[in-house]
């Protein structure tokens, strides 16, 4: 493929070049997928009104996200196991997004650790955490996260327990992932991703494995991860965290109000209207149309960010325009990544940015924190 002109673009690629096991794992939701499908989808319902004759020149998309300078307020999403998209992919996705001047966000699941991203790279970082019923693990977790100097803690709320994921089931994807014969034969036919793989030693849960007592290797991981997502966790543990952690907080993984003036009251910093990528409660509402709602509900008490279904700069405007004041791209840069390494992270943001700022000027607007909802057509979003 020469030219790459959109997100879907880099998926076509990417489906091609990575393993089926780990592009499923991806590109994938909880049942029937129709909470997957209808994050991208109702962006796709919302309709913007082009304006002419107004002055296009001099465009910026800057903005803030929790007080950090940005180029967009977009952030490279945390995602687990992105260093199976591509060897050492944490890392190149990281320094991707340092020099383009977006966050990247690390997850507790990575196979590149926290040390391992904090050495390759120079901008803070932030770091994605997991509660875990090992409270001691999370402190050696939050403590190893100030060392590299992330710059926020994102704390996950929506993973207490895993949702039923019928591609990884059937791909045996898993802690260690399960090395059929299938898999083999199938990892076979990608020999671009193979020599990748066989030229670094990151291959398991960097954050985890030598970090925990009795997970020395992925063999042992399995049984530990099976047991460790707390499904007790409650807004006390969130407070706890908090305290612990004594920085930047954003709370993710929120899609109802009740919820959201629950966070709010916590003193967190943002939170990140999210259904998990539609990997959890597979019939919840897409974030889209659950934005304007927690806006409203939250008014200014706390900054409002989405992640979930955006494939385009037009899905950030259209976010942006409905409260969002940062939004968080994870299939869209996994697709470059696995297509094309730290290159494809690049392209991906740059598309991204392009579609972003060519769509805020057929709007009618040069500076995108001027934006508000009346680019948008009446009746065709959500109220």
């Amino acid at each position: 493929m020469d030219v790459i002109t959109c997100i879907e673009d880099l998926r076509r690629l990417a489906q091609r070049r990575v393993p089926r096991m780990f592009y499923d794992y991806a590109d994938s939701g909880s049942w029937t997928e129709s909470t997957y499908r209808a994050n991208e989808s109702d962006f796709q319902s919302i309709k913007l009104r082009q304006r002419v004759a107004v002055n296009m020149e001099n465009r910026s998309t800057a903005a803030e996200m929790i007080g950090r300078p940005v180029t967009m307020p977009v952030a490279l999403a945390p995602t687990g196991l992105t260093g199976m998209q591509h060897a050492d992919g944490e890392i190149l996705a990281a320094q991707a997004a340092e020099a383009f001047g977006v966050p990247f966000t690390l997850s507790t699941m990575s196979i590149c650790s926290i040390e391992d991203v904090a050495a390759h790279t120079k901008a803070p970082f932030w770091f994605q955490l997991y509660v875990m019923r090992d409270r001691g693990f999370i402190n050696s977790l939050i403590d190893r996260a100030k060392a590299a100097r992330c710059g926020a803690l994102v704390l996950t709320l929506d993973l207490q327990i895993l949702g039923q994921r019928h591609k990884d089931l059937r791909n045996g994807l898993s802690a260690p992932p399960k090395l059929t014969m299938a898999n083999l034969l199938n990892m076979a036919t990608k020999p671009r991703w193979c020599m990748g793989m066989l030229g670094t030693s990151r291959r398991q849960f960097g954050n985890i494995v030598g970090h925990v007592k009795g997970v020395e290797n992925m063999g042992s991981l399995s049984e530990w991860t099976a047991k460790q997502f707390d499904p007790q966790l409650s807004w006390d543990d969130v407070q706890w965290i908090r305290d612990r952690w004594g920085g930047k907080l954003i709370i993710k993984g929120i899609i109802d109000e009740e919820d959201a003036r629950l966070a709010a009251k916590t003193g967190a910093d943002a939170l990140i209207v999210s259904n998990h990528g539609g990997r959890q409660l597979d019939g919840a509402e897409s974030s889209i149309r659950a934005l304007p709602r927690i806006v409203e509900a939250v008014g200014d008490q706390i900054e409002v960010h989405l992640d979930g279904g955006i494939r385009s700069g037009q899905d950030v405007l259209k976010a942006w325009a409905l409260g969002a004041r940062g939004t968080y791209i994870g299939r869209a840069f996994l697709y470059g990544l696995g297509a094309m390494g730290g290159p494809g992270v690049t392209r991906a943001l740059e598309i991204i940015h392009r579609e972003l700022d060519l769509t805020m000027a057929f709007c009618g607007h040069r500076q995108l924190t001027n934006v508000d909802r009346s680019i948008l057509l009446p009746g065709t979003f959500p109220q």
